[in-house]
Formats: C-alpha cells, sequence, structure tokens
C-alpha cells in the first residue's frame, strides 16, 4: 500500500501548528522523520501513529516528563499578542518551547482533561453568572489539580471596514439582512459569546447573513473582512487596529491560562509569566490596543484549594 508522503508546510497544517515549529520537533528528534535530497519528508500513517502514541503517554502521566519540559504542548483560544509572547519568551529562553495550536476555548480545555495539551488557553464566559472560564474548568475536571491563571484582559468587539457604511454597534444590527457576516468556529469563546447574546435578545442566527460561514482565528476574521468576503465580525480590538478595521467594543473579556498545577512549575510556564509581566513585551503591545495587565500571573483559581 502506497504511503501518503508530506513536506513540512503540510505537516504543519496537518497539526496546525507554524512551520518553524515542525523544524524544531525535527531539531528535538521528536517528530518521525526522513530527508531525501536535502528535504524532510513525513510518512503519513507514521506521524498518526506519533499522535496517537503520544496521546497515550500524555494520558498516563499529566506531568511534563522528567527532563522534557523545556517542550509544552498548548491549544485553545487564540490572540494576537499571544503569538508575540511566545515569540519573546524564546527569545530570551531559545531552549524553551511552547507549541501552541488555535482550537478553541472549549476544544482546549478538552484536549487538556484527555492529556494531549499541557495548556489550555481559554476566555468562556458562563451566561448564567457572567463569569469567566471558573465554571467551564469545573465542569471539565473532577478530581485533577488544576490552576487558572489570569493572563490579560482584552476588549473585544465588532470589526469592520472603515468605509463601510452599515454600522455594527449591536447584535441586533447583525440580523438587518444587510450585513454579510463572519463566524468563529462552535466551541471557541468567541463563538459562545455571540450565541449567548442572541439567546438572550431572541435573536434567530438563520436571520444572520454568513452566520453558517466559519473561521478559527481573529486574524482570519480580519482577512475575510479586508478580502471583501464579509462586512463585519467578532475579533480583538488588537486586529482592527493591525488591520486598520473600525471597531465597536462589546465586552472587556478574561483571557487565562488553564494547566495542571505541576505544569504551572516547569520552567516553560514560569519563563513564560515572566516574559509576560516584562517591560519589554508590555511595551512591544501597547499600541495594538487596550490590554490590561494588572492581575498578569495571578492565579485565579485552584482546585487544590477549591478557591
Amino acid at each position: 500500500m502506497d504511503t501518503v508522503m508530506m513536506n513540512t508546510r503540510k505537516v504543519a497544517q496537518y497539526l496546525g501548528i507554524h512551520e518553524k515549529q515542525v523544524y524544531a520537533l525535527i531539531k528535538e528528534k521528536k517528530i518521525p522523520c526522513t530527508r531525501v535530497t536535502g528535504k524532510w519528508i513525513f510518512p503519513k500513517d507514521m506521524i498518526d501513529e506519533w499522535i496517537h502514541s503520544t496521546s497515550v503517554n500524555n494520558l498516563e502521566g499529566m506531568a511534563p516528563a522528567r527532563g522534557r519540559e523545556n517542550i509544552l504542548l498548548a491549544s485553545g483560544s487564540n490572540d494576537p499578542i499571544l503569538d508575540i509572547l511566545l515569540n519573546d519568551m524564546k527569545s530570551g529562553a531559545p531552549d524553551l518551547h511552547i507549541f501552541s495550536s488555535s482550537t478553541g476555548s472549549t476544544a482546549g480545555l478538552r484536549l487538556l482533561a484527555e492529556g494531549k495539551t499541557h495548556i489550555a488557553w481559554c476566555h468562556l464566559i458562563d451566561p448564567e453568572t457572567g463569569e469567566y472560564n471558573v465554571p467551564y474548568v469545573a465542569s471539565h475536571f473532577d478530581n485533577s489539580k488544576i490552576a487558572i491563571v489570569h493572563l490579560f484582559r482584552r476588549q473585544t468587539g465588532f470589526v469592520q471596514k472603515k468605509e463601510y457604511t452599515h454600522e455594527v454597534h449591536s447584535f441586533k444590527d447583525l440580523a438587518n439582512r444587510q450585513v454579510r457576516f463572519i463566524n468563529r468556529q462552535p466551541g471557541s469563546g468567541i463563538r459562545v459569546l455571540l450565541d449567548h447574546h442572541l439567546r438572550k435578545e431572541s435573536i434567530d442566527p438563520s436571520a444572520i447573513p454568513g452566520y453558517g460561514n466559519e473561521v478559527y482565528t481573529h486574524f482570519e476574521v480580519g482577512l475575510e473582512i479586508l478580502s471583501g468576503k464579509a462586512d463585519a465580525g467578532i475579533a480583538t480590538v488588537a486586529v482592527a487596529n493591525l488591520m486598520g478595521l473600525k471597531f465597536f467594543p462589546i465586552v472587556d473579556e478574561s483571557f487565562d491560562m488553564v494547566l495542571h498545577q505541576e505544569t504551572f512549575f516547569s520552567r516553560s510556564v514560569q519563563c513564560f509569566i515572566e516574559t509576560l509581566n516584562s517591560e519589554r513585551f508590555r511595551e512591544k503591545v501597547k499600541p495594538l490596543g487596550y490590554y490590561d495587565f494588572s492581575e498578569s500571573g495571578k492565579i485565579l483559581h485552584s482546585t487544590a484549594h477549591g478557591t
């Protein structure tokens, strides 16, 4: 039977990571591959087996393997400054790596519960209480020692081209049949926020043109609007400023990191938090818009102590 072969670009897309992260995995000898005529190739069946074996190993022990805490896997939500933060961390500690995949907040928590990732990025609002993340963590983890670490607060809102005439200031404006919307995937924090407000205001999703059109990141929302494929979407203020879009705030939300407590004390996570609190990083992202770092690094919730 013929084996499907992938190059670095295709395997990066298959794993949902950046191509540079593939090269880092090759260097660390963490991924099955071979070199042919100067190029790295990856047999798809071996990659699938590697993913499965990695998942099984993680299920057997949630803490990073001894001597390997310099490599951690992260998944969940995404934010433009999160990418900058991870790159800044590597510039100060090149031997430490956090490989991140944009899966959406709900999927990130599920993958953490299943032992397939070390860190989940999360910003899920609980419709009943208005509280972020804590109620969802309580429903995903029973007896595990889990910590929720606050990273930053950010503004999320409607984004549009500056020259577009039908401005979206409210969720009801999405249902006027004149605005083509670009949505986020089910389970993402943005989708949970949107659907909560639609239910609250008795708005039928089918009344929103483009409700079924979904992308996975804030940048993709902005790109759909810039390309003319959509007229409005929901994204962070950073995306609006980077892409020159109009921004109408909806909510000031908490963006947090969820992880097992033993992972919290790893070198990679401590370096990540140190970078987050550094003046260099804060100055770098200041032009991108409103981000509140006043409680960055604070442990908001710990299941070990029931707080």
